[in-house]
């Protein structure tokens, strides 16, 4: 199946980049670009994509109300965050307004390709490292709560070892071979935690988990 990618940013030569290498993989079209946030909502509405890469410093409506305004629109395209830097008041501004991840855009071809198929796939994309250190910065300003959260209460015992062991950053494949189970069981289980704890992907799971005491910023994710 091929994944349909609308690119906005208002930097010409930087779409003309990323639309080269997407072009080059077979399963991933361009269907669209825009340089701004309005008309990055024409060309979603017109085009339908499943994935949009969007770069936050914009004139005009900026990424983050774009990214609000498509997650909740009537074609709720996944959107991954382009930023200069790894780190800041942008990207934790995008993933709150519904983005599936982020991307440097200095990221390698290979990266950005990964990016758009594991995003179309239904997954959040982030490096560990910076996940890491966007959560400690996440919880470093979010009101503390109790290790024993009660909304883990709404999970099954092995439900709560698979958000258990999402914290510590275990892929699907990871975490079936940890628990003995398919992997096909693992996204079951994802979907079910998901549901019931109220959650959009990976990047808000993960972080649910280091409030609910599941893991701490730094630890080893192995």
């Amino acid at each position: 199946m091929t994944v349909r990618v609308v690119l906005v940013d208002d930097q010409t030569l930087v779409r003309t980049g990323f639309r080269l290498v997407l072009d080059e993989t077979g399963d991933i079209e361009v269907v669209g670009e825009a340089a701004n946030g309005s008309q990055a909502l024409d060309v979603v509405a017109a085009t339908r994509p499943d994935v949009v890469l969007m770069d936050v410093r914009m004139p005009g409506l900026d990424g983050i109300e774009a990214t609000r305004r498509i997650r909740s629109g009537p074609h709720p395209a996944r959107v991954i965050i382009l930023t200069t830097f790894d780190l800041d008041e942008y990207v934790l501004a995008g993933l709150r307004a519904g983005a599936s991840g982020f991307l440097l855009k200095d990221a390698l071809a290979a990266d950005l390709v990964s990016a758009v198929r594991v995003v179309a796939a239904g997954e959040a994309v982030a490096a560990p490292s910076v996940t890491r250190r966007l959560i400690a910065h996440y919880l470093g300003t979010a009101p503390s709560r109790p290790v024993a959260d009660e909304r883990l209460a709404a999970l099954t015992g092995r439900e709560q070892e698979v958000l258990t062991l999402v914290t510590h950053g275990l892929s699907n494949v990871e975490i079936a071979a940890a628990l003995f189970l398919s992997e096909s069981t693992v996204k079951t289980h994802l979907g079910r935690i998901f549901a019931k704890l109220d959650l959009r992907d990976r990047v808000q799971a993960v972080i649910l988990g280091y409030e609910c005491g599941l893991g701490a910023p730094g630890q080893p994710s192995r």
